[in-house]
């Protein structure tokens, strides 16, 4: 039963607080940015520029107005010095807000973008130029979080906290579509900001969550150890959340800039996963007065998953096409295009 789709507010409850995103305001927020994108490819000035030493500037936008343990690679792969080398004067720009990410790359206000693969898709359906360059991780690990295990079967007539977004809730469809059960045999609530303190505050039974998110945030302002219930588990496409992307017009334009600016990425990735101590004190370092204890909770969940991935930032059709198929089933676009239109392994170093 969905009593009135409440919004529960959620504030923060600690300082620095840097993740709170599955595909949650993300993809409430990308209503705006389809509609904006559709003059995304108009302004776009692709031509290569350079910095006063030489090398080119890249400009790189993120995924979220406020660094999260997501970023790690690649301020690793910048403390370093890998961009650097390469020739590469690399600016790492957070967006304004989690809807402007693909504005910057589609209108070529930014060269690269670390996004999502949901964004891609919402933004290739406005005709904007942009494909996925890597996949950051291979595996879906958005699902249910609870205190204690569940059976799906038996969610019928709880509370679900979750997020307002098209994609939560199409995956929790799916999810007790899988088991007989509809969105209208759970009470959502709906978190603004985040879903964590409803659970901790026992106002919600079960909540939405990604493994490197909610879970941490629950084991560090919780003091337990989460339930997980995979939704690639109960009929969801197992895609990855998270992926890498360029714009073409400036993929064309500097092909072998880009090829170096993804190698330089998979060395920050594979030493941020050799040693993750090292890449929590660059992190660190980079953005003081973050609340290390989680981003090192998540950058760990996070480093789990990556390290699985084999070789690192690859993409394939077969991912593509289940999170396009479900898009299309759940009517988050009415149609798509081929699987290898939305990315491309042209830029991955050989």
């Amino acid at each position: 039963m969905e009593i009135g789709y409440p919004i529960i507010p959620t504030p923060s409850t600690r300082k620095g607080r840097t993740m709170k995103f599955n595909f949650r305001s993300r993809v409430a927020a990308l209503a705006v940015t389809a509609i904006a994108s559709t003059g995304l490819v108009a302004c776009a000035d692709n031509s290569k520029e350079e910095s006063p030493d030489g090398r080119t500037a890249v400009n790189m936008v993120m995924e979220w107005p406020v660094a999260d343990a997501f970023w790690t690679p690649f301020l690793v792969a910048q403390a370093k010095g890998y961009y650097s080398d390469a020739g590469i004067d690399l600016t790492i720009t957070p967006p304004p807000t989690v809807s402007d990410t693909m504005k910057f790359l589609g209108t070529g206000q930014a060269d690269i973008a670390f996004t999502t693969t949901l964004d891609v898709v919402f933004a290739r359906d406005q005709d904007a130029p942009v494909i996925a360059t890597g996949a950051y991780g291979d595996t879906n690990n958005w699902g249910l979080i609870a205190r204690d295990p569940f059976d799906l079967s038996d969610i019928k007539g709880k509370t679900v906290g979750i997020y307002n977004d098209a994609w939560s809730r199409a995956q929790l469809t799916i999810m007790l579509n899988s088991v007989g059960l509809d969105i209208s045999d759970v009470q959502l609530v709906t978190a603004t900001d985040n879903t964590v303190p409803l659970l901790l505050e026992n106002r919600v039974d079960i909540i939405t969550g990604v493994t490197n998110a909610e879970s941490p945030d629950v084991r560090i302002n919780g003091g337990f150890e989460p339930f997980f219930m995979p939704a690639s588990d109960h009929g969801a496409p197992d895609a990855p959340i998270f992926v890498v992307a360029g714009n073409t017009e400036w993929l064309d334009q500097n092909p072998d800039t880009a090829t170096e600016f993804m190698k330089s990425t998979l060395r920050g990735l594979n030493d941020a996963l050799a040693d993750r101590d090292s890449a929590m004190k660059i992190f660190s370092d980079a953005y003081p007065g973050s609340d290390m204890a989680f981003i090192v909770d998540s950058w760990n969940a996070t480093a789990d998953i990556l390290q699985t991935q084999n070789p690192p930032l690859t993409q394939s059709d077969g991912t593509w096409s289940a999170l396009l198929d479900a898009a299309v089933e759940q009517g988050l676009v009415n149609s798509v295009g081929e699987p290898s239109t939305y990315w491309t392994d042209s830029y991955m170093p050989r």
